[in-house]
């Protein structure tokens, strides 16, 4: 039976939508996601940047079939050689043998996507951005014909399957293109005849120009979910380089505890300040599908993990659940942290109503992301100074676009700075306890680290500091909070 993912402005088709094996959960009324997600007790606000979604195509399946749908997905370190490759084939095959069907999104190997990147820059420094698309996209397409190859040479049957083919459509926006729909009928109909399917991470297809399009970089994770939700996958396994999720970086933080599960938001929160272990996209579909999804190391044996079924789920890795799946919550689950975050300040703006409009369409309409925002009034209380955040690879284009904007604006300086970093404290354990702020504003005064600016939600409380105090206060606010593993 064909179905689809689409994602579009309308709902369910069929009540529910639970994966199999599950129950369907709250979802089964003619409602958007952000109304899904209000009911089950959720922050809508969360999924601002993921258009509604929904599915059409026949009705579920009466009963769980007794072979779990696997979608595993691995990331440029797991895929960085030969050798690793062939040992992401013996994982793909455990589940094979164990009588799983298997999808398989793969990224490029390590390395290689930068590579491809830098040749574009130095063809020509303002690119057309559907020739980027167009180039970048093939490391992907060079890993799953080689993990394909090594499958083949294992005695599986397996085929590569590039984005354009599945064909997973996206919207226009080359280099950060948005899924919009994936038609699975033909690659169900490949994994349900025994087929492997290894799939392409990172990319799809504009059908309007029927041009390569590509997610944004970690866009593998929200290829690998989205395929996860058309195939109504019983799980989706990310493989990578660590083996779960962590409540902060082991590297900066050797005391650091891996976690055995953690909330939809809360890993949505970790994702979209500063951790790399999942994309925040990916995060943001996987809650509102309720997908089951985990954190695995590629990098542990592979008859050293067992095969999946449902009865062995939580043995290994994070889950990424819901919050009332979680027994024993604590407060604060996680300290996170972003380098890649630069402060633009607008010194002596006139304040006056429509202002903050025509400072932050301009860099909407560029599609420039901004975070965190502080105003100022100032003393005369006629002028007022605007600090905001942005990612430090949009920076310099962030102040051209301003500097276009200046004749709406009006008179501002402008200063900038890239040496910063963005400390956030993360955990759903916030809404019922109070003084979590202030604990965090005390441990970095006694450290003597200075806050530039300051933002919250019912889950996290974000401040931006000097770059330099970066791994101090991660390790002060981590031994502050209980996540020492003593």
């Amino acid at each position: 039976m064909s179905r689809a993912l689409v994602l579009s402005s309308g709902c369910p088709v069929r009540p529910g939508f639970g994966l199999p094996g599950r129950g369907a959960g709250p979802w089964g009324s003619c409602r958007g996601p952000r109304e899904r997600l209000r009911s089950a007790g959720l922050n809508p606000n969360l999924i601002t940047r993921l258009a509604p979604i929904r599915v059409r195509a026949g009705l579920l399946k009466e009963s769980a079939s007794p072979m779990a749908t696997v979608v595993m997905k691995f990331g440029g370190t797991s895929v960085a050689n030969i050798e690793r490759i062939q040992n992401v084939a013996r994982h793909v095959k455990r589940e094979v043998d164990a009588g799983n069907k298997v999808a398989v999104v793969v990224s490029a190997m390590s390395g290689v996507t930068n590579q491809l990147v830098a040749w574009v820059k130095d063809a020509s420094p303002l690119y057309d951005a559907r020739e980027y698309d167009a180039v970048v996209a093939t490391g992907e397409q060079v890993t799953a014909g080689l993990l394909a190859i090594t499958l083949q040479g294992m005695g599986l049957r397996a085929r590569s399957w590039t984005g354009w083919q599945v064909p997973i459509k996206t919207n226009a926006a080359h280099g950060t293109a948005r899924i919009t729909e994936i038609p699975g009928a033909q690659i169900k109909k490949a994994i349900e005849g025994g087929e492997i399917a290894v799939v392409t991470g990172f990319q799809g297809i504009e059908p309007l120009e029927k041009r390569i399009s590509t997610l944004g970089r970690g866009g593998s994770d929200t290829s690998a979910v989205a395929i996860a939700v058309a195939l109504e996958a019983d799980v989706c396994d990310i493989y990578t380089d660590v083996d779960g999720v962590y409540t902060t970086d082991p590297r900066i933080v050797p005391k650091a505890r891996r976690l055995a599960k953690i909330s939809y938001e809360e890993m949505l929160e970790m994702a979209s300040l500063g951790s790399k272990v999942l994309q925040t996209r990916s995060v943001e579909l996987a809650m509102v599908y309720k997908v089951r999804t985990r954190v695995l190391s590629s990098f542990v044996a592979p008859d050293g993990m067992k095969a999946f079924s449902p009865d062995n789920i939580e043995d290994i890795g994070t889950i990424v659940c819901d919050e009332d799946e979680i027994v024993e919550q604590q407060v604060v689950s996680g300290i996170a942290y972003a380098k890649d975050e630069a402060k633009v300040t607008l010194l002596k703006v006139d304040d006056k109503p429509g202002v903050a409009a025509r400072i932050f369409g301009p860099l909407a309409d560029a599609n420039i992301n901004v975070d965190m925002i502080v105003q100022n009034v100032g003393a005369d209380g006629k002028h007022t100074d605007m600090t905001f955040t942005v990612q430090a690879a949009e920076l310099t284009r962030a102040i051209d676009v301003l500097k276009k904007a200046k004749a709406d604006i009006g008179h501002f300086d402008i200063k900038s700075s890239a040496d910063i970093v963005k400390i956030s404290v993360i955990g759903v354990g916030m809404r019922s306890h109070a003084g979590v702020a202030a604990q965090m504003f005390k441990v970095l005064s006694e450290k003597g680290i200075n806050i530039h600016a300051i933002s919250t939600s019912e889950i996290k409380v974000s401040v931006l500091i000097e770059a330099a105090y970066a791994e101090l206060a991660v390790r002060a606010l981590h031994s502050a909070y209980g996540l020492d593993n003593d």
